[in-house]
């Protein structure tokens, strides 16, 4: 109980996949904006390399909770019928139409209106894999996860770590991130949001127990963890933000120490999640 550090490939797996999902839709955007040059709509394409590096590192943590990874196969067997089929198959598409993508486009091989369609598309995809992902944790005997928190922080993560992974992989590219100075209001708002979320649930969690178990005995330090969690992104945001608010372009070390502090949040707040979980049991009063 606590931390639920326990599972920590899904913890990784699950904050990783949002952020990448988040990242490409705001990267993708960026792409079809139309304001940029040649060459720099090449290097953002290149530097798009950065999600599917770690989408794949995602996919192979993710296989380490089967036992196995030959056993991750047979989480496609009750497709359509199973939230975790689907979301290992929303996944799988995400990474595969997004992977061609990008093979395509640093080939030079994308034809420029086939690569428009192709990013929507994909951005589509995106989504449901965000959704997809909060959706297997909605489970009926486990009352601690099958409500609108689990939805609501799940989507949120794709606010808070796939912008700021997007800025780091554009900073990378090149790109003037002042361009895109509103962006981080998004994140902010995503960081408001999730800081309600985390204080109502602390709250509903005294009404939720079993016969045997109380579910604020799950998490002991929930309010510490949160407040860890919060600190920590908005610390990362910061390192985005402030140059900003100076008028400068933030360094790419800027943003990479900014990405990990939220990504680090995040897997904080994930831990929580986990460590949440109780079964029905007998009864719920």
């Amino acid at each position: 109980m606590g931390s639920g550090i326990h599972e920590w490939p899904l913890m990784f797996f699950t904050v990783i996949g949002q952020s990448v999902a988040g990242a490409f839709i705001m990267m993708a955007a960026v792409l079809l904006s139309g304001k940029l040059s040649t060459d720099l709509a090449r290097q953002i394409k290149l530097s798009m390399f950065g999600l599917w590096l770690l989408m794949g590192i995602g996919f192979l943590l993710s296989s380490m909770h089967m036992g196995t990874p030959m056993r991750a196969f047979n989480a496609f067997n009750r497709l359509g019928s199973s939230s975790l089929s689907n979301e290992i198959a929303s996944g799988a598409l995400f990474f595969t139409f997004g992977g061609l993508y990008w093979l395509l486009a640093v080939l030079n091989k994308m034809p420029a209106a086939l690569g428009k369609l192709w990013l929507i598309v994909v951005m589509v995809l995106a989504a449901v894999f965000i959704i997809s992902i909060s959706r297997v944790y909605l489970i009926e005997t486990v009352p601690t996860w099958d409500n609108g928190y689990t939805i609501v922080n799940f989507i949120l993560t794709a606010f808070l770590g796939g912008p700021i992974l997007a800025a780091l992989l554009l900073r990378i590219a090149g790109f003037d991130l002042q361009c895109i100075r509103r962006v981080p209001a998004v994140s902010i708002i995503a960081l408001l949001v999730g800081i309600y979320a985390a204080i109502s649930q602390g709250f509903e969690l005294g009404s939720i127990q079993t016969s045997v178990q109380k579910a604020v005995d799950l998490v002991p330090d929930y309010g510490m963890l949160m407040g860890i969690k919060v600190i920590a992104v908005a610390l990362g945001l910061g390192c985005w933000i402030m140059p900003l608010v100076a008028k400068r372009n933030p360094s790419v070390a800027i943003m990479a120490i900014g990405f990990l502090f939220v990504f680090v949040g995040e897997l904080v707040g994930r831990g929580v999640f986990y460590g949440l979980h109780m079964t029905v049991g007998m009864a719920v009063n």
